[in-house]
This record gives C-alpha cells, structure tokens and sequence, in this order.
C-alpha cells in the first residue's frame, strides 16, 4: 500500500523523462502551424473583400492581387515547411535521453527561422517590387503606412533577401548550438 501512495505519479514521471510528452505537442504545433499557413492567404482576400479593398483604385486592386499572390506562394512555403518538420520533430531526442526537451526546443527555433526568413524574403521581396512598380513615388507613402523606416522600392527588393537568409542562418546558428551543447554535456558523462 504504501508504495501505490509514493510511486503514484512513476508512470507520468517516466512519461516526461522518456521526452514523448515535449515531442509529440511540438508535432501538434507544427500540424497547427502548418494549417495556418494554408489558411491565412485566404483569410487576408477574405478580409480585403470585407473592408472593401476591391472598391479602391484600379492600381491599387492589381498592386493588392499581386501582393497577395506573393503571400500564397509565401504561405504555400512555410505549409511545406512545417508539415515537412512535423515528423522530424518526433525524431529529434531519442527515448531515454538524458536531455529530451533540448533538442525539441532547437529544433523548433530551426524550423521557425526557416519559416520566418523565408516568408521575410519572399512576401518582403514580393511587396517591395509590386509597390515599386504600381505605386511608384506613392510607395513611400505605403512604406510609412506599414511603419518602415525605409521606402520599400527597390531597396526593400534586396534587403528582405538578404533579411530572410539573415534570419535563417541565424537560427539555424542557435540551434545547432543547442545541439553541440548536448553533444558536448554527453561526451563529458564518458
């Protein structure tokens, strides 16, 4: 009897010690994410439809319809992203591992940097070059609308690249430095 009192929580202790219960939510998050990203170019035309951004402008309806486009192919990116990590996530700390929840966090920050600098790149590349060739002189003005502290012509046609692979190579630094933190607490136990 007074053992079932005292070793009670031993099945979700062990549970939380073999990293199933770090691994299998981020697999949930990265299925979520991945939904969102599916779902929110659709949620954006359905909300410029509500707010009457179809009534503006001839040039602002196609600047919007192309920026939009970027937005899809920006989206349609971090869907496959996440939906390809969702699995790799799973395997990403091995049962027993005296660090189970490490990995799990370094790799989400990967997998957020690569989704993050990709969009960056692409929807800041994509805005940057439409608002340049349909708004012209007139892009300053949607720069600082957007709270920019540059105008969004074709310098913001360069820099968001570069941004985006900035923040990928960035993330990607602090993950595998989580990881050679692991690597390095594991060889010293030897």
């Amino acid at each position: 009897m007074k053992d079932k009192i005292f070793n009670f929580i031993a099945p979700f202790l062990s549970y939380i010690d073999s990293g199933k219960l770090y691994r299998k939510p981020f697999n949930w998050l990265y299925i979520l994410l991945a939904a969102v990203n599916a779902v929110l170019p659709f949620y954006l035309l359905y909300k410029a439809i509500d707010t009457g951004m179809f009534k503006a402008g001839t040039k602002f309806i196609f600047a919007f319809l192309f920026i939009w486009l970027f937005i899809l192919a920006a989206c349609w990116v971090g869907f496959q992203i996440w939906w390809n990590r969702k699995d790799k996530v799973l395997q990403s700390s091995k049962e027993g591992s005296e660090y189970p929840a490490t990995p799990v966090i370094s790799h989400f920050t990967q997998t957020t940097g690569e989704w993050l600098g990709s969009f960056v790149a692409i929807v800041g590349f994509g805005v940057s070059l439409i608002a340049t060739i349909f708004l012209g002189n007139e892009a300053s003005f949607f720069s600082s609308a957007l709270g920019l502290p540059f105008n969004m012509g074709l310098i913001g046609v360069v820099l968001f690249p570069i941004y985006g692979f900035l923040i990928i190579v960035i993330a990607r630094f602090m993950a595998e430095m989580c990881r050679v933190l692991i690597d390095i607490a594991n060889n010293t136990k030897k």
